[in-house]
């Protein structure tokens, strides 16, 4: 009767550093300064690709007390409603408060879906039944690269400005996210 849906890949972005300016524990929109050439790469991963984009972000500020869950929902449904009236949906927003060290009180502890761990892509996977060796995951931290490589991601695209990072082998280099809409319109356009 009913058929199953077609599996299909996504990208998946961290949000501080790939969408925003980290400039630390990011919480209030006065804060919130989008990187250039972000709402480009999401158009074309949705109207080009037709992939959901979906945010992965460890957000330890919330269990280290500086902010609070409110605060980073209040943030993130400005965010969204912003790349929406860019013509640039997210699917969804996954974040992991926890911290294994600095974490107070229940937030005090490893957690699955805390990055390098794979949890927030896998629950994606999940949720949106995806084709994660063919999706594509950028992030500006070894620990986004490593969450990619457990999770099975296909392509983890390293964000480093500066030519700095620590190197991870599996990681593609680019400079800015003018590089990384390259990269995926050469490597993923349909033709």
């Amino acid at each position: 009767m009913g058929s199953e849906l077609k599996s299909r890949p996504a990208l998946f972005l961290d949000r501080d550093g790939v969408i925003n300016v980290d400039h630390g524990y990011v919480h209030r929109i006065d804060q919130f300064q989008f990187l250039p050439g972000i709402f480009d790469l999401v158009r074309f991963a949705v109207h080009e690709l037709d992939w959901p984009v979906i945010v992965v972000t460890n957000q330890a500020g919330i269990g280290r007390g500086i902010f609070g869950e409110k605060a980073f929902e209040d943030l993130t449904a400005w965010m969204a409603e912003y790349f929406a009236r860019q013509g640039a949906p997210l699917a969804k927003v996954y974040h992991c408060p926890y911290h294994p060290e600095h974490g107070i009180g229940v937030y005090r502890r490893d957690h699955p879906w805390r990055k390098p761990n794979p949890g927030m892509v896998l629950k994606a996977r999940t949720d949106f039944n995806l084709d994660i060796r063919r999706s594509v995951l950028i992030g500006d931290r070894p620990t986004d690269i490593r969450c990619a490589e457990a999770a099975g991601i296909g392509l983890a695209l390293m964000l480093d400005p500066q030519s700095r990072a620590e190197p991870v082998s599996t990681a593609v280099l680019v400079r800015d996210l003018s590089e990384a809409l390259a990269l995926l319109r050469d490597h993923f356009a349909r033709r």
